[in-house]
């Protein structure tokens, strides 16, 4: 079964169809909007990255008053506790706020892209207090901006962000004969260094031994963190002096530099072991978990004249005919699932009900009324609270609470791989009966006035299978025709 250009673009390089947007029509629409992208505004950090920056260095200096003061451990505690939810606070907004992004944005690919990068280059806000605050920053100002230019820009913007060196624990490496290791009795820690080889660049069995990642982690020590403003910075005196070899090439000398690590990245971003890493994640992502050669070929080919440049790498992807064959291999992962559905639900003008819905209701659910016990006791002046609060329930279970049930919450990663890639990882019973719940939770709040026959052609189009066309016919009911729509098995495939 072959599907028309606008249909498979939308689904399997996108986040889907909206009724009422109009459908990618070509390669080179797709393509265009990595431009249209840049003057979309990027909606997190809430705030903006100047308030975030201002708002990070505040929390990094509460927490040096909290450890300095001479408060008791209970009184510790409690001023730990207010802190967290403060940041809590902020990162659920922001987490919001990125899955809005996803469903608003007509830039789906670009969308989709942004998504393949942060996963590639995985931290997760789970490791420290700051890293609510540090990972949305991220994603809008190491990852995003860089997603259509050179790799080797991208690798090196990825690798220096306070966000990686903390996540991966390079703040706590330090060269063991450096001045700073010997005074501080402290040594290497490897952990950039392996992912740098292993996820991020060459890729697993391409090679490099544990030598070489070693030596990698040599020439790493240095880049670290101004914990004041959490800034990434060089400090030559925690650098490991002497040269180290990576691959057969010696990096560094008796003074070392910053230009050592940086000659190392880009090193490692021109082999062609990491060309070949990268474009086989990328059609795996995008077209197959069993990637075609000719796919990989092209676009190697294109890293190769074009020294790294991910437009011309995508461009050579949806250029090559596999790219559009055989539709339905991969499976929508939860945040794709979540996306798509609300995006399909998304009618009206405008942001749309979900989008306006979604906008009106970021906050926290406790924050709006009393305590589930206290509601019914509420009098009837209290019953817009009642409502307020039930709106935000609703939202966080469409939203945050379903992609947490699903296994995968925005910016929390299971480890520095990321998440998981392969259909069988994501189409399971327990997966599909969360997605089934899910539909009929946000068919039932947005589904109102919908005809399932019209929304099954919008959401869809010629994807649609004969008998799903029939079943979603014969529902019993409207609300029960929209949600057997998106439990489909090709609204849970691309």
């Amino acid at each position: 079964m072959s599907l028309s250009v606008p249909t498979m673009a939308a689904i399997r390089f996108g986040y889907g169809l909206r009724p009422g947007e109009a459908p990618v029509q070509s390669q080179d629409a797709l393509l265009a909007q990595l431009s249209a992208a840049t003057q979309w505004p990027i909606a997190f950090p809430v705030g903006g990255l100047d308030e975030r920056r201002a708002a990070i260095s505040d929390l990094q200096q509460q927490l040096r008053d909290l450890r300095q003061s001479d408060d008791d451990d209970q009184q510790r505690r409690e001023r730990r506790k207010v802190l967290q939810r403060q940041a809590q606070a902020r990162f659920q907004q922001d987490a919001n706020a990125r899955l809005l992004q996803a469903v608003l944005s007509p830039n789906g690919f670009h969308e989709r892209l942004a998504t393949f990068w942060t996963n590639h280059f995985s931290t997760s806000a789970n490791k420290s207090l700051p890293m609510r605050l540090l990972v949305p920053a991220y994603e809008a100002e190491a990852i995003r901006p860089h997603i259509s230019g050179q790799f080797s820009v991208l690798l090196r913007s990825a690798t220096e962000h306070p966000a990686m060196l903390i996540y991966l624990d390079q703040a706590q490496s330090l060269g063991p004969d450096s001045r700073g290791g010997m005074q501080q009795k402290k040594g290497l820690n490897e952990n950039l260094g392996r992912e740098l080889l292993e996820l991020h660049t060459l890729g697993a069995g391409s090679g490099y031994t544990q030598a070489d990642v070693r030596a990698a982690a040599m020439v790493l020590t240095g880049l670290t963190i101004d914990r004041r403003d959490m800034d990434a910075m060089f400090r030559p005196g925690i650098s490991e002096p002497g040269p180290h070899k990576v691959l057969g090439v010696s990096y560094g000398g008796p003074k070392r530099t910053e230009r050592d690590y940086l000659s190392l990245l880009d090193d490692l971003a021109a082999n062609p072991k990491t060309a070949q890493h990268i474009c086989r994640k990328l059609v795996v992502h995008f077209i197959s978990d069993d990637p075609p050669d000719g796919v990989i070929t092209v676009m190697t080919d294109a890293w190769k004249k074009t020294d790294g440049n991910l437009t011309a790498v995508y461009t050579a992807m949806l250029a090559h005919p596999a790219a559009w064959d055989n539709p339905g291999s991969k499976a929508r992962q939860p945040f794709d699932y979540v996306v798509a559905g609300l995006r399909a639900l998304n009618a009206g003008p405008g942001d749309g009900t979900v989008g306006r819905f979604l906008e009106a209701n970021q906050g926290d659910p406790g924050d709006n009324a009393k305590s589930n016990g206290d509601v019914a006791m509420m009098a009837d002046g209290d019953q817009a609270a009642v409502t307020n609060r039930k709106a935000a329930q609703t939202a966080r279970a469409l939203g945050q609470g379903a992609l947490r049930r699903m296994g995968q919450p925005i910016w929390l990663p299971p480890s520095p791989a990321g998440f998981e890639e392969s259909f069988g990882a994501w189409i399971t019973a327990s997966q599909l009966a969360e997605r089934l719940r899910w539909a009929r939770r946000a068919t039932a709040q947005f589904g109102e006035g919908l005809d399932p026959r019209e929304f099954l052609k919008a959401t869809l189009a010629d994807a649609a299978r004969d008998d799903t066309i029939r079943i979603v016919g014969q529902a019993p009911n409207k609300i029960s025709g929209l949600m057997l729509a998106l439990a489909s098995p090709e609204f849970n495939r691309r």
